[in-house]
C-alpha cells in the first residue's frame, strides 16, 4: 500500500471527499432527533415503558405513585412526550389518560435497525 501525501486544495474546494454519506434525510433526522431527545430523560423513558406495556389508556393518577416526583413534574414530562408525538392523551372529566403512539416509536426503531 502506497500512501500519497495530501496536497493543498485550490481555494473554495474541499480538502477531501467524505468517506461515507448519510442515509438519513434532513427532515427524517429532525423527527428522529426530536423523539430521541424526548426519550433522553430517565423518567420519560420509564413513562413510555409503562405506557407501552399497558394495553389501554392510563390515567395520570395511576402513574404518579410509580415516580418519586410531584404530579406537576410528571405532567411536565408527559407534555414533553406529547410534544414529541410519542404519547397522546384524552381528557375524561378531571383526568387525562395517556397512551403510546406506536408509529413514532416504529420510526425510531426502524432508523436504529
Amino acid at each position: 500500500m502506497t500512501l500519497t501525501p495530501k496536497r493543498k486544495s485550490p481555494n473554495g474546494q474541499p480538502c477531501c471527499k467524505p468517506v461515507v454519506y448519510p442515509d438519513v434525510e434532513p427532515a427524517e433526522a429532525e423527527r428522529v432527533a426530536r423523539i430521541a431527545k424526548a426519550l433522553g430523560d430517565p423518567i420519560r423513558l420509564t413513562l413510555v415503558d409503562v405506557l407501552r406495556k399497558h394495553a389501554g389508556k392510563v390515567c395520570v393518577c395511576e402513574l404518579v405513585p410509580l415516580f418519586d416526583v410531584s404530579q406537576s413534574t410528571l405532567s411536565h414530562h408527559l407534555k414533553k412526550l406529547r410534544d414529541a408525538g410519542i404519547v397522546d392523551s384524552e381528557r375524561q372529566g378531571l383526568w387525562a389518560y395517556y397512551y403510546v403512539n406506536p408509529e413514532e416509536l416504529k420510526e425510531l426503531s426502524g432508523w436504529l435497525n
